[in-house]
């Protein structure tokens, strides 16, 4: 993706109709600044027109190809690493009070809140890391109006720039609240291909712990059932909070987002915090029949060792009598000493085994 530099502050440009354009040569960290009609596509903002929307946010309403109010609405998408972007989205007019606020705020969090018409909150999302496995969960901020998106990132987020190109190739949503949608549909896909990896690796680790042998090393199984239990304990960490939000009874959505957010997203956050529960309880499952597996096997090693030692024994006792360093030592004379003594040592082994048969100690 190209990227420039303005006024010393970097941005990327994930538009190419952007380059050269002067959408965002006056505003502080803007990545894109686009209106959005269904049925006609999108169109680059200029500066003049993000300027505006960001003094009154109610002029988004204003479509300058005469489109219907109600089917327009503009998207400002904001890189808030610097201090200056955080200022710019810090001081939105015609918003509520703590909508700046949470924009430039940069603690992870997880919230949902609506008040009127407004609705604003901050999601979760995954980096940009190459590895899948590899990626760390961090956050963006949005607030929305039925005509009007702003989002805020402090770190690349691909799902946010696939929903951007997804207006370009697919359906434009009747309103912002189907983009949240997408980007929260993004996000729970990539948690359940992450389970899906993580189900791959119980399905091996459960092949392994069900042929496996005496005397096998069960250490390396343990290792992959603690990498399942602690990536899909990071994970709920996250889902479990935006289900909770969504699922909130004191959550009054405005009725245009109603169904995007209260049905669809909170829908499919269900589904994913289900496979996440069916996962940890596969996993632990696992681990109590592995840990099960590997005490049996140290009781029986540990019984071998046991049987072993008590029949040396007595041996041990034959051996400490004729080491001793005393006049008179039975045996001490003639050449055939050491081979008595041996056999006092296997007699000795001998009976004590007989003794442990008859016994049922083995």
């Amino acid at each position: 993706m190209p990227a420039n530099t303005v006024h010393n502050f970097p941005f990327t440009v994930l538009d190419p109709s952007l380059q050269g354009s002067n959408a965002s040569v006056r505003i502080k960290g803007l990545v894109w600044a686009i209106r959005a009609t269904p049925g006609k596509g999108i169109k680059a903002l200029e500066a003049n027109e993000v300027e505006k929307i960001l003094q009154d946010p109610a002029l988004s309403e204003a479509n300058s190809e005469g489109a219907a109010q109600d089917s327009t609405w503009c998207w400002l998408h904001f890189d808030t690493v610097h201090s200056s972007a955080r200022s710019q989205v810090g001081r939105l007019p015609g918003m509520p009070e703590d909508v700046g606020t949470m924009l430039a705020e940069t603690d992870y969090g997880i919230a949902l809140e609506a008040l009127e018409d407004t609705v604003w909150g901050a999601l979760p999302a995954f980096d940009d890391a190459l590895a899948e496995e590899d990626r760390e969960i961090c956050a963006w901020r949005f607030a929305m109006r039925q005509n009007l998106l702003i989002t805020t990132r402090r770190t690349p987020i691909p799902v946010l720039g696939t929903a951007y190109r997804s207006l370009q190739t697919q359906t434009i949503p009747r309103n912002p609240a189907g983009v949240i949608d997408r980007v929260l549909r993004d996000f729970t896909g990539t948690v359940r291909r992450q389970l899906g990896q993580l189900d791959d690796e119980l399905d091996r680790a459960e092949d392994v712990l069900l042929a496996i042998e005496h005397g096998s090393d069960l250490g390396h199984l343990g290792g992959i059932v603690g990498k399942v239990r602690r990536r899909s304990t990071e994970l709920r960490r996250v889902v479990m909070p935006i289900d909770r939000v969504l699922r909130d009874e004191d959550l009054e959505l405005p009725e245009w987002a109603e169904d995007d957010l209260r049905d669809r997203a909170e829908r499919q956050i269900h589904a994913a915090l289900d496979d996440l529960i069916a996962l940890q309880d596969r996993a632990r499952s696992l681990q109590d029949e592995l840990a099960s597996s590997q005490a049996e096997e140290t009781n029986r090693r540990l019984y071998i060792v046991s049987i072993v030692t008590t029949l040396m024994l007595p041996a041990t006792l034959v051996t400490g009598f004729f080491g001793m360093n005393t006049g008179g030592m039975f045996l001490a004379s003639g050449g055939w000493g050491t081979i008595f003594a041996g056999g006092f040592c296997m007699l000795a082994m001998a009976v004590t085994f007989i003794f442990m048969k008859i016994a049922r100690l083995f």
